[in-house]
C-alpha cells in the first residue's frame, strides 16, 4: 500500500467537479438487468425462435474473468438454473478504453484518451434482496477518492499493489475488473460474485434494440462538449443510439456540470428504462428481448460466474416479482475532499447507513433529492442540497464507522431509513432532468 492517509469526512458538501472537453464517452448503467431478463424469458419461451435465441446468444458471451476473493472472505458457489436461492450482488463497469473499438475510436487522439483495460469510468452495483422483493442500485462516483486494496495482476501471477488513498475509478486500469471488484468490496463490506465490463458500444446497441427510452426534461439540454452534440428541447424526448449515449455522458449539459449532476440524470434514463422494460411490454416480446440479449453480450467481457445465460435466468427470475416502487436508484455518498476540490471522499455515516443495509440485506427508503440534475415531473422540485456546514472546531470529536466495516451496526427490522443527504430515486419515481443553463 502507499503511505497516502485515507481522507474521509462527514460535514462539508461536495462542491461541483468540473472536467475539461470529453472526448466521446458510452456510459453504460442496466445494461445486466436488461440483459438478465432478456435472456430469461427467451430461455423460457417455446419455439425455434427461443431455442435459436439462446444459442445465439450464448456462443456470444466471451470467455469469464476470474474474480479474486479478499482475505477472509468465501467464494459463494453459483447455484443451478431455477434453483437461486439468496439475494444476488452484481458489478457493472463501464470502460473509457478505445481498445479494438474501431471507428471513430482508431483517431491517434482517441487511442491517446484510453487504450487497454481503461478507467471505469461508470460503476454500479446491483444488489437483489433476499427474497427479492427489494433492490438497490448504487452508483459510484469515479473521482471517488477510496482505498484500494491489493489486487491479483491482470496478465497472471504477482499482485497489484494497493493504495490507501486513490482515485476510485482508477481500479480497472490498476487490476481490470477484479480489482474494480475488491475496491467495492473493501468499501461496502459485501462479496460480489457476479460483474462485467461493458465497452462503449453497449448503450447505442442497447437503446436501438429496446426501441429508445423516453425522458422528461424538465429544462432544454445543450452540450457540445458531446458527440454527437445534444441540442434537446424540454418535455418528453425519445432517446435511441448515440444520442442517448450523448445524453449518459453529458455533464456540461445537466445539473451543475459535474459528475455528481451526471449520475443523477443517469438515474433518470435508468428509471424511464425500467418503466419501459417492466410495465412496457418487452418482457413479452421474445423478438425484442432476443436484440437485446445479443446486444448486450457482444459488448460485454463477464466475470466468469456469468459466461452462462442460465446464471442470467436465474438473475432475471430473482427481480421477477421485484416492484419499481422496491427498486432504488441511489449515489454512492460522497463530500468534497478538503485537499482537492476536483475529487470526492467518501461520507462516512451515510455510507455506513447503505452498507449496514447491504450487509443486513435490508431494504431502504429514501428521504433525500432526487439529486443536482433531476427534479419530480409533478413540478414538486428537488433542488440540489445546500453545502452543510463546517463542524464546530471545538466540538467534541467524534469517530465514524469506516465504509466497510459493519461489525457495530445491528439489525434491525424493515426498511433502513436513509440520510437525507443521500440521493435517488426508486424506479417508479417519474422524474425530469434539470438543464445545466
Amino acid at each position: 500500500m502507499t503511505d497516502l492517509p485515507r481522507r474521509h469526512q462527514r460535514a462539508k458538501g461536495p462542491t461541483a467537479v468540473r472536467h475539461g472537453r470529453l472526448p466521446r464517452r458510452r456510459a453504460a448503467g442496466t445494461v445486466m438487468r436488461i440483459l438478465a431478463a432478456a435472456v430469461a424469458v427467451v430461455a423460457v419461451s417455446v419455439g425455434s425462435v427461443a431455442a435459436y435465441a439462446v444459442w445465439d446468444v450464448a456462443r456470444s458471451v466471451k470467455t469469464g474473468v476470474v474474480l479474486a476473493t479478499l482475505p477472509g472472505h468465501t467464494k459463494q458457489a453459483i447455484p443451478n438454473v431455477g434453483a437461486i436461492q439468496g439475494g444476488v450482488n452484481l458489478l457493472l463497469t463501464g470502460t473509457d478504453s478505445r481498445s479494438n473499438l474501431g471507428g471513430i475510436y482508431d483517431s491517434a487522439d482517441e487511442q491517446d484518451a484510453s487504450t487497454g483495460e481503461g478507467n471505469n469510468d461508470v460503476t454500479m452495483l446491483l444488489h437483489i434482496a433476499q427474497d427479492h422483493k427489494s433492490a438497490m442500485v448504487i452508483s459510484f462516483p469515479r473521482d471517488l477518492m477510496v482505498e484500494i486494496p491489493d489486487c491479483p495482476a491482470p496478465t497472471g501471477g504477482g499482485t497489484v499493489d494497493g493504495s490507501s488513498s486513490a482515485m476510485f475509478n482508477t481500479a480497472l486500469s490498476r487490476g481490470g475488473l477484479p480489482c474494480v471488484v475488491l475496491t467495492v468490496e473493501k468499501l461496502t463490506g459485501i462479496d460480489i460474485p457476479f460483474a462485467a465490463v461493458i465497452n462503449f458500444n453497449g448503450v447505442s446497441a442497447m437503446s436501438n434494440a429496446i426501441g429508445g427510452v423516453t425522458v422528461c426534461l424538465a429544462t432544454p439540454v445543450t452540450d457540445d462538449f458531446t458527440t454527437p452534440p445534444l441540442d434537446l428541447p424540454a418535455g418528453e424526448n425519445t432517446l435511441v443510439g448515440d444520442v442517448a449515449l450523448s445524453f449518459l455522458r453529458s455533464r456540461h449539459g445537466v445539473g451543475d456540470g459535474s459528475d455528481l449532476g451526471r449520475i443523477s440524470n443517469q438515474q433518470v434514463f435508468l428509471s424511464a428504462l425500467a418503466r419501459k422494460v417492466v410495465s412496457g411490454g418487452v418482457l413479452g416480446n421474445p423478438v425484442q428481448l432476443y436484440g437485446l440479449a445479443k446486444a448486450a453480450v457482444e459488448n460485454i467481457t463477464p466475470s466468469d460466474t456469468l459466461t452462462n445465460p442460465t446464471t442470467l435466468v436465474e438473475i432475471a427470475l430473482a427481480l421477477k416479482d421485484t416492484g419499481l416502487d422496491n427498486m432504488v436508484f441511489m449515489q454512492y455518498p460522497a463530500v468534497t475532499d478538503p485537499d482537492d476540490s476536483n475529487r470526492v471522499i467518501v461520507d462516512d455515516t451515510a455510507a455506513q447507513a447503505i452498507n449496514t443495509a447491504l450487509v443486513n440485506d435490508q431494504p431502504v427508503k429514501l428521504t433525500g433529492t432526487t439529486g443536482r440534475a433531476a427534479e419530480d415531473q409533478a413540478g414538486t422540485g428537488t433542488p440540489t442540497p445546500a453545502v452543510p456546514a463546517a463542524p464546530d472546531a471545538t466540538a467534541p470529536a467524534t469517530t465514524a464507522p469506516a465504509p466497510g466495516d459493519t461489525s457495530t451496526a445491528p439489525a434491525t427490522t424493515g426498511p433502513i431509513e436513509l440520510p437525507s443527504s443521500i440521493t435517488g430515486q426508486t424506479a417508479a419515481q417519474q422524474t425530469c432532468t434539470k438543464g445545466n443553463n
